[in-house]
């Protein structure tokens, strides 16, 4: 069973927005010890991300206790870096549970690409599938920018 799945995704003039949906088990990275060490093992530019949130907390900390839609945005964001966006895009996570239901979260990333940026939340969400279940062979980072950077237009 899937922790998250897309449902849509709308693409703007500069800018994406995906429909997300999270397992009610799954709305926090703080149910899943590990899960912030593990992400940033994987993608260790992780380190290198802003975060614009309430609190004014970096990253590495917020992880450890944040909607699980937020670590999508910031996976997809180093999914598309890897891959020759600039690391300047900005994105939000937001929800409104009594408008939309429990467990809906909208996703928006800015783009410099619409394909890649398409491609990089497909990714993602395989990638914090992984990082959430904990089991199961760790994704091709690599492959994954790979695939991106050739949707890439010049």
């Amino acid at each position: 069973m899937s922790v998250l799945s897309i449902e849509r995704i709308d693409v703007g003039e500069a800018r994406v927005e995906a429909l997300v949906r999270v397992a009610e088990s799954a709305l926090k990275t703080s149910s899943f010890p590990g899960l912030s060490a593990r992400a940033f093992a994987a993608l260790p530019g992780l380190g290198r991300h802003s975060c614009d949130n309430d609190a004014g907390v970096e990253l590495r900390r917020e992880l450890a206790d944040t909607e699980t839609a937020h670590l999508l945005e910031h996976v997809a964001f180093e999914l598309m870096a890897l891959s020759g966006s600039p690391r300047s895009l900005r994105g939000e996570t937001r929800w409104d549970f009594a408008r939309d239901g429990r467990g809906v979260f909208h996703v928006e990333l800015d783009f410099d690409d619409d394909l890649v940026a398409i491609g990089a939340l497909k990714a993602a969400a395989e990638v914090v599938e992984w990082l959430v279940m904990g089991e199961g062979a760790e994704p091709d980072i690599e492959a994954e920018v790979a695939l991106l950077a050739g949707l890439r237009r010049s």
